[in-house]
C-alpha cells in the first residue's frame, strides 16, 4: 500500500505545532523529528477543531 498524501495543509500543521508547543522541533528536525505522541495530539486537535466547525455550521 502506498503512502497517502497529506490531507492537512502545511500551514494548518504549522499552526497546530505552534499551538501544541513542538514547533521548535519541526523547525530544527522537520516533521520526521516529532514524536508519535505529538503527531497523535496534532491529529486529535485537528479532529476537535473540525467537530467544532461542524457544530457551528449546524447552529
Amino acid at each position: 500500500m502506498g503512502r497517502r498524501r497529506g490531507i492537512m495543509s502545511e500551514q494548518f500543521k504549522t499552526e497546530l505545532a505552534k499551538d501544541l508547543g513542538f514547533y521548535d522541533t519541526v523547525q530544527k528536525e522537520g516533521w520526521g523529528g516529532i514524536t508519535t505522541r505529538d503527531a497523535g495530539n496534532m491529529v486529535k486537535r485537528a479532529i476537535q477543531l473540525a467537530e467544532e466547525a461542524l457544530a457551528k455550521q449546524k447552529s
